[in-house]
């Protein structure tokens, strides 16, 4: 018996000992996994840091391709938005959907155009809010895909709308998909790219608007001297082109391997960055999957999650903040700029030079972004918003000085005011209206990225609603007839936004989506975050060899 016992007491000891040394395979397996995956997140962030463009375009030209497909899907929306101001100056659909008013003129009411904006970015705030669970769930492609069929029904009541309502509820509905395409665009080409690029396909979505804009204000340019319901209906008709050619190109794309990775699909993962890249080492392949599963781990550490009550919490909360109002920042610089046309029209212009001024001022915004990436590279995104707002600012304050004489009567006022609006929609888009969409897809972290931008442009919309009240009856001069002098109340609006991103803007200019984790996390000031030095190891900061607390 004791023979026995001394056996069994021996067996379970060796089986502690087995069990003991499993247990350290393992922990020594994690810990080496560990140190691997830390290895090659510092090689790949090192790499990113002395990418150049050139590198970049040479190792992605695929993901830059897919970008700019996703982003098409915005000349299509700035197409048909281009309609939905325009329209109210168009003499044909004046007299098909306006009142006859005491000039002997037909205007669309100032309460119906405002009715019809605001339809459209209250749609457009339903889809981004809608969008933020669809993305995360479904995955970009499908959900490009499921509103670019809806797109091409909701056309149809546009097409055949009897009455100013029935196109009002058309633009209701066609807001819904346009709301989708306004984020899934950017976070798309923010999370296909390397740094080096992001900023130039991120703020491509800004030139992507213009040239839709301009292809539709030329659209209706061309029309004008039409005659019946044709001279409209046909532009609606011309919205069915792109939508088809679109899908087809979105089925065939890869999906956002940021996405498939948040998900846990790391195959699919890897398999849509070998689609994305061209000729890189199996080892810097490697390299970035690393940097992306330490950045979620990063994130996981801060117990993030992908429900939009996680942006008001913790660390979220500052980079819920800063998304959003950089959004609303770019809205409070553009209310005069986006009517140019029944604002030149209502200052004394003819109609025909008003769409003129129209085409050349979308002209100039393409040229003003491709100047703007030259810019974003020397000056960084922080520096070329203050500037951006700062010229807004003070050219909206001239415009309204400018209307205080009477603009009928001295219709050269009306010409230069004219001429401001281009300077201004110019240095806007060299400025900080294309490079607040790549800010605001850097700031949010990787699983509320989808919901953050979301959120942030469905604020910017509700920041349009009220716009959309008040322009058509400040400009309007059967209403409350302020014309130019509203230049004073939007440039203290611009003032506001000023200040607070003098105070609140980070500078992002180089860092990967792990560092920014890293410097919210250590809750750096917005004033130091170009000045810091992040380390992935440790995730602390420094500044001239000294720790920054938090």
């Amino acid at each position: 018996m004791v023979d026995v016992k001394e056996k069994s007491d021996l067996d379970q000891d060796q089986d502690r000992q087995s069990v003991t040394k499993i247990q350290t395979a393992d922990e020594d397996r994690h810990i080496e996994q560990a140190a691997d995956m830390l290895k090659g997140a510092q090689q790949a962030t090192d790499n990113e840091h002395t990418m150049s463009i050139a590198e970049g375009l040479r190792k992605y030209p695929a993901a830059c391709g897919w970008s700019l497909l996703f982003s098409a899907a915005l000349i299509m929306e700035g197409f048909d938005k281009a309609f939905l101001t325009a329209f109210f100056a168009f003499p044909e659909f004046q007299k098909r959907y306006g009142k006859l008013t005491a000039d002997g003129t037909h205007q669309i009411p100032a309460s119906v155009q405002a009715g019809v904006t605001n339809g459209v970015n209250a749609g457009q705030i339903i889809g981004l809010l809608i969008n933020g669970y669809l993305a995360d769930r479904f995955g970009y492609r499908y959900v490009m895909l499921g509103c670019l069929f809806l797109m091409c029904c909701f056309i149809f009541l546009q097409f055949f709308a009897s009455s100013i309502y029935m196109y009002m509820g058309a633009g209701v509905l066609l807001g819904v998909p346009w709301g989708v395409f306004q984020t899934i665009t950017t976070t798309y080409a923010s999370e296909v790219t390397p740094n080096v690029l992001r900023p130039y396909l991120t703020s491509l979505v800004s030139m992507c608007w213009s040239i839709g804009y301009l292809t539709g204000t030329g659209c209706l340019r061309g029309f004008l001297q039409m005659k019946g319901q044709w001279a409209y209906r046909i532009p609606f008709a011309l919205q069915w082109a792109l939508p088809v050619p679109l899908a087809i190109g979105i089925f065939l794309a890869p999906e956002s391997p940021w996405w498939l990775y948040r998900k846990g699909r790391i195959a699919e993962a890897e398999k849509s960055l070998r689609r994305l890249q061209t000729k890189v080492p199996e080892e810097e392949l490697a390299n970035t999957l690393s940097m992306m599963a330490y950045t979620i781990n990063i994130e996981n550490e801060m117990h993030t999650t992908s429900s939009y009550l996680d942006l008001f919490k913790g660390t979220n909360l500052r980079r819920t903040e800063i998304t959003v109002l950089t959004y609303v920042v770019q809205e409070l610089c553009v209310p005069l700029v986006s009517y140019i046309v029944y604002f030149l029209q209502q200052a004394g212009l003819a109609t025909s030079m008003a769409f003129n001024f129209a085409i050349i001022q979308y002209s100039l915004a393409i040229i003003g972004v491709v100047i703007a990436w030259f810019l974003v590279r020397k000056f960084g995104r922080r520096t070329l918003i203050l500037s951006g707002v700062t010229f807004m600012m003070s050219t909206s304050m001239l415009i309204g000085f400018i209307g205080i004489p009477d603009t009928h009567k001295h219709t050269n006022l009306a010409y230069g005011i004219g001429v401001i609006l281009l300077v201004e929609y110019f240095v806007f888009f060299m400025t900080c209206g294309p490079i607040i969409y790549t800010v605001v897809t850097e700031i949010p972290s990787n699983f509320l990225r989808q919901k953050s931008v979301a959120l942030a442009r469905a604020a910017y919309n509700v920041n349009v609603l009220v716009y959309g009240q008040l322009v058509p009856r400040m400009v309007q001069r059967a209403a409350w007839d302020w014309g130019a002098k509203s230049g004073f109340f939007y440039g203290g609006c611009m003032l506001f936004g000023l200040v607070w991103a003098f105070f609140r803007l980070p500078e992002t200019k180089g860092r990967t989506f792990a560092e920014i984790d890293i410097l919210f996390k250590n809750g750096v000031s917005a004033r130091k975050f170009s000045s810091t030095k992040v380390d992935l190891a440790s995730q602390t900061v420094s500044k001239e060899g000294e720790e920054v607390g938090v």
